[in-house]
């Protein structure tokens, strides 16, 4: 005969076991599935351009799709009143995304369990969080809108633990910067475009996670641009949305190669009348994409295929909603995790340029012109940080303030500007960098030889009127 302890046991046995199986069921119950942000239609156009809009869209949120029953599509955002940018962890169980829970409320980093739907809040700063990516090692990497005297008012890329802690300020250029990928080889690659003194174009842009090494990747034509996340594939191309400013709203299916992103376009959909948003490839082979053929339509989601180039079967499409961005529920190799350098007990960094007249692939010191640059001006944001004359050989060496952005422009003898200014530059704390010369194919290599620079110590930046004085005497 059963006691009432025993039934009291027997019941609650039951009910463990019975929750155990309703998590078991919910577990796993999103593996597979694809992820998507979906707008709604009534909102604007994306300013593609700024990238304000299109990266705080209003009332979107973030569902998960069974591609076998597309009607059975499930919201996971039901408690935010917008969210986009999902991302999924390397085990295929956690998703971040930027939220903003009520309306008004800055854009945040969240972080779901795709087990039982709970969130959890990453980051809680005064500017508005986006575009996360999972990087290995328990960190991730996402965009912050910044204001300081260093970038005025730009979209800066910060790391920080999943749990919100010790947050790192990775960039430091005037730039905005979106849609952050981190590569195979454990590079972050991202979007970023020139906002001070003058609007620049769209490029990719590489870097390591803790910042250094920050280089273009790839740039298109004039007035090119970029759309989409990049997705790397195993056989080594980058696929991802891009089109011009004359024709916004024609978005193309293109991939670079990653050996070689300068040399390597290729264009998948120059033949398909409409416009494509976001693309996801896929171990299959096929690509899931999101596409519409006009704009008075919305961006559905479709299957392509990038061997043929052509458009495959609609795989779920809502009237009311655009799909902007696609990932899947599901396993991925993690990163590798590359050993940093940065040392914040350090307050420099270092820049070593072999030749400055190097153009293309030779020196015109191998066939000297009037146009021979004398020195370089290290320019600042709001200043100049000086004039530094360079060696016999074109060598310049410097050692500049680290997390300090600055650019570089060429002086003939007379002072007249011959070249520049580049793009911005900033060191971190004990980075070494080195070029081949100002206006060098990235992928040359450095000829094999000790530039004359570094016989002697650095050139401290910003630097002393006397100090240069004395150099050029010596030149002289």
């Amino acid at each position: 005969m059963i006691t009432i302890r025993k039934f009291i046991l027997l019941f609650i046995l039951a009910l463990v076991l019975s929750c155990q199986y309703f998590v078991s069921c919910k577990t796993g119950s999103l593996s597979g599935r694809l992820i998507i942000t979906q707008v709604p239609g009534n909102n604007q156009h994306p300013d593609i351009i700024s990238g304000e809009s299109w990266r705080y869209p209003s009332r979107a949120h973030i569902a998960a799709l069974d591609t076998d029953n597309p009607e059975s599509i499930t919201v996971l955002t039901d408690g935010f009143y917008s969210a986009c940018s999902p991302e999924i962890s390397y085990d295929g169980k956690y998703m971040l995304f930027a939220g903003q829970q009520n309306e008004g409320d800055l854009w945040q980093i969240w972080e779901m369990n795709l087990d039982n739907m709970k969130t959890n809040q990453v980051t809680s700063f005064k500017g508005h969080c986006i575009d996360p990516a999972y990087l290995p090692g328990g960190r991730l990497v996402f965009t912050r809108l910044t204001e300081n005297d260093t970038v005025k008012t730009a979209h800066c890329l910060y790391t920080c633990n999943l749990d919100g802690s010790d947050v790192r300020q990775i960039t430091f250029h005037p730039n905005s910067n979106y849609a952050t990928t981190v590569l195979k080889d454990g590079r972050l690659l991202t979007i970023s475009r020139q906002l001070f003194p003058d609007g620049g174009d769209q490029m990719f842009m590489v870097l390591r996670p803790d910042g250094t090494k920050a280089d273009m990747f790839y740039k298109g034509n004039e007035g090119t641009i970029l759309i989409s996340n990049p997705r790397e594939t195993s056989n080594g191309k980058i696929y991802f949305i891009e089109t011009n400013e004359n024709s916004k709203f024609s978005g193309d299916i293109v991939s670079v190669d990653y050996n070689r992103p300068l040399h390597t376009w290729v264009n998948y959909t120059a033949g398909i009348n409409g416009s494509f948003y976001a693309v996801l490839p896929e171990q299959s082979g096929k690509f899931m994409v999101s596409f519409r053929e006009s704009e008075s339509e919305r961006y559905a989601l479709y299957e392509f295929d990038p061997v043929n180039r052509s458009l495959g079967n609609a795989v779920y499409h809502n009237p009311d909603y655009d799909i902007t961005d696609i990932v899947k529920a599901v396993k991925y190799d993690r990163p590798r995790k590359l050993p940093s350098e940065v040392d914040m007990h350090v307050k420099t960094g270092l820049l070593l340029c072999q030749d400055i007249h190097f153009m293309g692939f030779q020196s015109i010191l191998d066939n000297p012109g009037p146009d021979r640059a004398s020195m370089i001006e290290v320019l600042g944001i709001d200043s100049t940080y000086g004039v530094v004359p360079v060696e016999e050989d074109g060598s310049f060496y410097l050692k500049v303030l680290a997390d300090t952005p600055f650019r570089i422009q060429t002086l003939d003898k007379d002072g007249h500007v011959l070249y520049g200014p580049c793009s911005w530059l900033y060191l971190r704390p004990n980075e070494r960098r080195g070029c081949v010369g100002c206006h060098e194919n990235l992928e040359l290599v450095p000829v094999n030889r000790i530039p004359v620079a570094v016989r002697s110590d650095p050139v401290i930046i910003p630097v002393h009127i006397t100090e240069i004085k004395e150099k050029v005497v010596e030149l002289e």
